[in-house]
């Protein structure tokens, strides 16, 4: 085989498409091929400089060199009627048919000599070549898109061709179609490369009995795609952000679209550009995209990329995503773009003014003046806000000053009363300095506008008297008698520039028992102080007075008197408790514990003596033991009947001089059983005992008279 003329069929379009620029050759064949011949030069571009493009031909005795010429590694007698050439590299995967025509080979032998065709058939006598579609085809349907052929003898009348696989007989089914009788291959309807780029199907021959007589062959259908998307922006509006006076060229944001086209094709090959920005002051090209990332950077000078001095902060760009390269045939998508100019502190605040005026009364707090400033920067950043701080003027820390987030003003307030009296000058001068959150920028720095100073004028004020010492403390004697002096009130007026006189009145005196002096506010008791008044807590009796002054208005002021209530012996102390049980056949004659309670204080309180009454004939029957100093055991010395009977008892507590009170314990004889206490309800005998006592000696006295008489 000599090489023959070459007709090329396909063509190469406008602009770079990855793969083979020529999808299909024509050989005529003129005899066996010679070792090293070249057979056809064909024409490959992966658009990159074709560095690592490999290359696979069916026919496995012929390779592709350099120079893109197909050449036998050895000699061949015949190549086939058809070879097929796959070219791929990392931008390009593309497939070519070289067609062999001429006189057909002598025999089989010639054909199948080399077992060409392998990646395309499984049995020698079964060709099936790849068949590429273009999607979207207009109708009419079906169209027959490629052909399977029987390289042996013809194909005996009771044999026919099948198609099996996914768009045949599985799902999509009746995409593709085989005529059973030529082999010829045919499309049903239009195909999407979007939802499928290639079909893998299977030829085989079958009798009419079922039996498979020749493959099954695969058969590859690849779709080729058509630009029929339009590139999709992932979001219809982006928003980025920049500093001003970044540098020229300063990445603000990424624009991507999406193309469901092949990528390895123009048809999804992306080129962006900006086609409007609003406004488009200072200048209409304050941005750039790159053309194939989508990348947004500035363009604009940073001097001119100034926040402060720039129509808006805020600035629209308008992109358009185009295919095809960007050519004018392409297809396009838009989105809008917000870029934001950011601020930095690189202006200081300044007072509106050098000098502010306050005018304070003496004794008042609270905001006095509102310091204003003004600052380029953007408002609510930390670039913006306001911090205050006086730098002199204020020894004694009577000021503070904080910021006003709402206006960004320095509110003074006076945290300590300011004295009118206690200053020589009654006006004061403040320096105050403003800086921002965020510290200024390098070559900016705060000036002679950043400090301010406040002029404060105090006022005077009539102020109330003031009682010194506040509260007063006193201690007395409870019991003492009524008009006795108390305390002495001292209430001076602090406004000592001018003369003024003070009257003293009482504002709460709980018990009513005192009295004051209305001009030298000496205090005196109107009634008996007792220090066991519910109006005394802790021994401490208070009382509040008014002292007021004859200024214009008139002032007033208030003090208290506290008296500590020193105890007298003016209680007499009791028992408790009052009534005792116990049962009439009793083992134990322990009767009760009592104990004595004194509403004085010790000394004038416990220890306490308890002992029985003075009656004559209680030792008998009764006996008081004493436990401690503040409670006594009662005994019975012999059992009694069920009753109520009265113990008199007598009860000393331990003052100078001593007080004592007679008293009676009621104790109730009762009869017990099973745990319970049956007691009587009838009055109590007296615990004297005295006509207990006249009963026994009348009866005694009639026993004595009876053994006389006998």
């Amino acid at each position: 085989m000599e090489v023959a003329s070459v007709a090329h069929v396909g063509g190469q379009q406008d602009g770079c498409v990855p793969g083979f620029q020529v999808k299909q050759y024509q050989v005529a064949y003129s005899g066996p091929i010679q070792r090293g011949q070249p057979l056809i030069q064909v024409e490959f571009d992966d658009c990159a400089g074709n560095k690592d493009v490999e290359f696979e031909v069916s026919n496995p005795s012929f390779h592709v060199n350099r120079d893109l010429y197909v050449v036998p590694h050895r000699d061949v007698s015949y190549s086939g009627p058809i070879m097929f050439i796959h070219g791929h590299s990392a931008h390009a995967d593309d497939m070519a048919q070289v067609d062999i025509t001429g006189p057909p080979p002598r025999s089989l032998k010639d054909i199948l000599d080399l077992g060409q065709m392998l990646p395309y058939r499984t049995k020698r006598s079964l060709l099936v070549p790849p068949v590429i579609v273009t999607e979207n085809q207009r109708a009419s349907f079906p169209k027959v898109i490629g052909r399977s052929h029987v390289i042996s003898s013809e194909k005996s009348g009771n044999h026919f061709f099948r198609l099996t696989g996914p768009g045949a007989d599985q799902d999509p089914k009746g995409l593709f179609t085989i005529d059973i009788d030529t082999g010829d291959v045919s499309v049903s309807r239009s195909l999407d490369r979007e939802d499928f780029d290639s079909y893998e199907l299977e030829v085989s021959i079958s009798d009419f009995e079922g039996n498979t007589v020749e493959g099954p062959a695969l058969l590859l259908i690849t779709v080729i795609d058509q630009n029929d998307n339009r590139p999709i922006f992932k979001e219809t509006r982006y928003t980025g952000e920049v500093l001003e006076g970044s540098p020229t060229g300063t990445t603000v944001m990424t624009m991507t679209a999406f193309d469901a086209d092949d990528p390895a094709t123009d048809n999804a090959a992306l080129r962006y550009n900006i086609i409007r920005q609003s406004p488009d002051k200072p200048s209409p090209n304050m941005f750039y995209i790159d053309a194939e990332k989508g990348d947004i950077v500035t363009v604009i000078s940073p001097t001119l990329l100034d926040r402060e001095t720039l129509p808006t902060t805020t600035y629209e760009l308008e992109i358009v995503a185009k295919d095809m390269a960007g050519s004018e045939v392409g297809l396009t998508g838009t989105a809008t773009a917000t870029i934001t100019i950011t601020d930095k502190n690189d202006h200081a605040p300044e007072f509106t003014h050098p000098l502010f005026e306050a005018h304070v009364h003496e004794g008042m707090t609270g905001v006095v003046v509102n310091l204003t400033v003004d600052d380029r920067d953007d408002p609510a950043t930390g670039a913006w806000r306001a911090i205050y701080s006086i730098i002199n003027g204020d020894p004694t820390q009577s000021f503070e000053i904080q910021t006003n987030p709402d206006n960004n003003e320095g509110m003074l307030s006076v945290v300590k009363p300011l004295d009118y009296e206690a200053t020589a000058s009654h006006t004061l001068f403040l320096y105050i300095k403003v800086e921002n959150e965020d510290p200024l920028v390098p070559d900016v720095g705060y000036g002679p506008s950043s400090t301010a100073t406040v002029q404060v004028t105090v006022l005077d004020f009539n102020e109330g008297p003031v009682f010194f010492p506040d509260p007063l403390t006193v201690t007395k004697m409870e019991n003492i008698p009524v008009g006795s002096f108390v305390a002495s009130l001292n209430a001076t007026d602090p406004d000592i520039l001018q003369i003024q006189s003070i009257r003293y009145t009482i504002l709460r005196d709980p018990a009513g028992w005192l009295s004051v002096n209305p001009v030298r506010g000496t205090v005196n008791t109107s009634a008996s102080l007792d220090r066991e008044s519910p109006y005394v807590h802790d021994n401490k009796y208070t009382a509040v007075f008014i002292a007021t002054d004859n200024g214009s208005p008139p002032a007033t002021g208030t003090g208290t008197l506290v008296i500590n209530l020193e105890d007298y012996n003016d209680n007499a102390p009791y028992v408790v408790p009052s009534v005792a049980r116990v049962c009439e056949d009793a083992h134990d004659m322990n009767v009760a514990i009592v104990g004595g309670r004194d509403k004085d204080l010790p000394p004038n309180a416990a220890p306490f003596k308890i002992e029985l009454g003075k009656q004559p004939g209680l030792d008998k029957t009764w006996k008081v033991t004493r436990v401690n100093s503040t409670h006594s055991q009662i005994m019975l010395l012999h059992s009694l009947k069920k009753a109520n009977y009265q113990v008199p008892l007598l009860i000393t507590d331990s003052g100078v001089p001593p007080l004592s009170n007679n008293t009676e314990v009621k104790v109730q004889v009762c009869v017990c059983k099973k745990n319970r206490m049956h007691c009587s309800s009838a009055h109590s005998h007296s615990a004297s005992l005295l006509v207990l006592l006249a009963t026994l000696l009348l009866t005694l006295l009639c026993i004595c008279e009876s053994l006389h008489l006998a």
